[in-house]
């Protein structure tokens, strides 16, 4: 399973980005072989409005299962529900800690977005 984790950083010790649309990048984690990349989100981060939309299209693009962040406004909610990733809301810490914590269950998929657009 791949998941997606929004961060300012560019390894697992970096912070989770509590804003998913606007998150500098994506730390791609692959569950099975416990391999990681990062995934750019610029074209997100140049947009005026529409980031979290075209942040969904880029974990969408990755191949990512499931997305881990701090919150996940509307649009960016539906367009990921729509394609079949699982978001998981609530992530804080480092990248690994919040894989520790989905991982152990303390981290449950959310049934809606957490914060309005344009958070």
């Amino acid at each position: 399973m791949k998941l997606a984790i929004p961060t300012q950083g560019n390894d697992l010790d970096s912070p989770v980005d509590p804003r998913f649309g606007r998150a500098v990048r994506f730390i791609l984690y692959d569950d099975a072989d416990r391999t990681w990349q990062v995934v750019d989100n610029q074209r997100a981060l140049d947009l005026a409005q529409g980031a979290g939309i075209q942040a969904a299209q880029n974990v969408i693009e990755t191949g990512a299962t499931v997305l881990i962040t701090g919150h996940c406004g509307t649009k960016a909610f539906r367009v990921l529900q729509a394609a079949g990733v699982q978001v998981v809301t609530g992530a804080q810490g480092t990248v690994a800690e919040a894989i520790a914590a989905r991982q152990q269950g303390a981290l449950q998929p959310a049934t809606a977005a957490d914060v309005e657009g344009h958070w």
